[in-house]
C-alpha cells in the first residue's frame, strides 16, 4: 500500500489497459450482444458494398441472356425486317420484291387515272363530234391584211371546241390532283397507299421503321424524277440493289418493306 500518492489514497491498482494486438493483426473483437469497451474498436452502421470502377459492364441478373463483352446492347428499330411493325399494320418480313412495287405503282396510277381518262375521252369525243370545217370569216379583212386574216382563222377555230368539253377536261384534272392528294396523305401517315396495301408492303423510314409523313413523301414523289434520267435506271435498281431502293428511297432515306 503506497501513501504517497495523493491521487490514490487507498493505495488501490490502476485499471490495466488491455495488450495491444501484434503488429499487422486485427485488435479483438467483443463477444456477440456486448458492449464495446476500453481497447476495443467502435463499430459503425454497416457499409454498403463496393461500388464496380467505372468503365466496368454492370453485371447482370441471374438467367438474364449474356451480351458479348464490350459491346452494348443495341435496341432494335420496329419496322425492320423480324421486327414489330406499327399496331394494326402487319409485322416487317422483308424488303418487298421489285414486282410487288411494280404492281402497287399500277393500282394506285389507275385509282388517279381512270376516272379522269375517262373524261378526258368523253371532252374529246364531244369536240370531235361537233366540229366541221373551218370557215374563216375574211369579210370585214382587206387583201393584203395578213394579222387580220390570221386572226380570222383562230376565231373560227376556237368557236369548234364546245364549251362542255372544257369544263370535262377542268373537272378530270381536279380529280386527278385530289386522287394524288389522297395517295400521298395514305402513304405519309400509315406507309401504305390503297396499292401498297392491297399487295402487302409499306414505304417506311430507313431508321426508325416510322411512316415518313405527307411532307416527305411528296418530296420522294418529286425525287422520283432521279429515277427517270438515264433511261429509267433507277426504277429498275432494285432488282439488284439489297435493299430494293430506288434512287429517290435513296435520297430521302426510305425503304419499302414486306408485311404479314
Amino acid at each position: 500500500m503506497s501513501f504517497g500518492d495523493p491521487n490514490n489514497p487507498y493505495g488501490q491498482q490502476p485499471p490495466q489497459a488491455p495488450p495491444q494486438a501484434p503488429y499487422g493483426q486485427q485488435p479483438p473483437v467483443p463477444p456477440q450482444g456486448g458492449q464495446p469497451g476500453y481497447g476495443y474498436p467502435q463499430q459503425g452502421p454497416p457499409q454498403a458494398p463496393p461500388q464496380q470502377p467505372y468503365g466496368y459492364p454492370q453485371q447482370q441478373a441471374p438467367g438474364a441472356p449474356q451480351q458479348p463483352y464490350g459491346y452494348p446492347q443495341q435496341q432494335q428499330m420496329p419496322g425492320y425486317p423480324g421486327q414489330p411493325g406499327m399496331p394494326g399494320m402487319g409485322m416487317p418480313t422483308g424488303y418487298a420484291g421489285w414486282g410487288s412495287r411494280v404492281g402497287a405503282y399500277l393500282i394506285d396510277g389507275l385509282i388517279v387515272g381512270v376516272v379522269p381518262g375517262i373524261l378526258y375521252i368523253i371532252a374529246i369525243l364531244i369536240a370531235a363530234g361537233s366540229s366541221g370545217p373551218i370557215t374563216p370569216d375574211y369579210s370585214g379583212c382587206a387583201l393584203d391584211d395578213t394579222q387580220c386574216r390570221l386572226d380570222a382563222i383562230d376565231a373560227a377555230s376556237s368557236s369548234t371546241f364546245p364549251v362542255i368539253s372544257f369544263l370535262l377536261i377542268a373537272v378530270a384534272g381536279l380529280m386527278a390532283f385530289a386522287a394524288l392528294i389522297f395517295i400521298l396523305v395514305k402513304e405519309g401517315n400509315t406507309g401504305q397507299t390503297p396499292g401498297k396495301k392491297a399487295l402487302g408492303i409499306r414505304t417506311v423510314r430507313e431508321t426508325t421503321g416510322q411512316p415518313l409523313g405527307f411532307g416527305m413523301a411528296f418530296v420522294r414523289r418529286l425525287a422520283h424524277f432521279l429515277d427517270s434520267i438515264a433511261c429509267s435506271i433507277g426504277y429498275l435498281w432494285p432488282l439488284w440493289d439489297e435493299k430494293g431502293q430506288t434512287f429517290a428511297d435513296k435520297a430521302v432515306g426510305s425503304v419499302v418493306l414486306k408485311i404479314q
